[in-house]
């Protein structure tokens, strides 16, 4: 699996700030509903439920937010660069700037935890998080994406 597979480069975006948490996931479900034509609504209930059961925020101004739900077809991304840092309960209490989100099937375990996996290599890399906090272009952010996860597999 690559990065490619579950991200468009039309789902890559960067944002001045947000208020709150919440308005970020509302920010993101508006995104994907855009983007992939999924319900927003129903995007943002699963991901608040997903953060109910704990914080996706990883750390190191990261989170990586994941919800399943069985209107989606396949494994699908969205990236949101956060100019101004936002609040999101991380493990480590620091904002985050860099948010990827995973929408998968309900039915889709094992290809959800390779995507997964694949995301959290990729934002685990602190050359990749520089490049991504160096831009602000939607599409040079994909191809900071695209390309950090083909140099992984190599």
């Amino acid at each position: 699996m690559e990065m490619t597979d579950i991200l468009n480069p039309k789902a890559v975006q960067s944002v001045a700030s947000v208020s709150s948490k919440k308005r970020l996931l509302q920010n993101i479900s508006e995104h994907a509903e855009a983007v992939y034509g999924l319900d927003a609504q129903t995007v943002f209930v699963a991901l608040q439920d997903r953060e109910n059961l704990g914080t996706t925020g990883v750390g190191k101004g990261v989170a990586i937010p994941h919800a399943r739900f069985p209107s989606v077809k396949g494994i699908v991304g969205l990236f949101t660069r956060l100019e101004k840092p936002a609040d999101f309960d991380s493990l480590d209490k620091q904002p985050v700037d860099l948010v990827f989100t995973l929408l998968a099937p309900t039915d889709d375990n094992p290809e959800h935890l390779k995507a997964l996996a694949l995301v959290s290599r990729t934002l685990r890399n602190a050359e990749v998080c520089s490049k991504l906090r160096s831009n602000d272009q939607t599409q040079t952010l994909f191809s900071i994406l695209a390309e950090g996860m083909t140099s992984k597999a190599a």
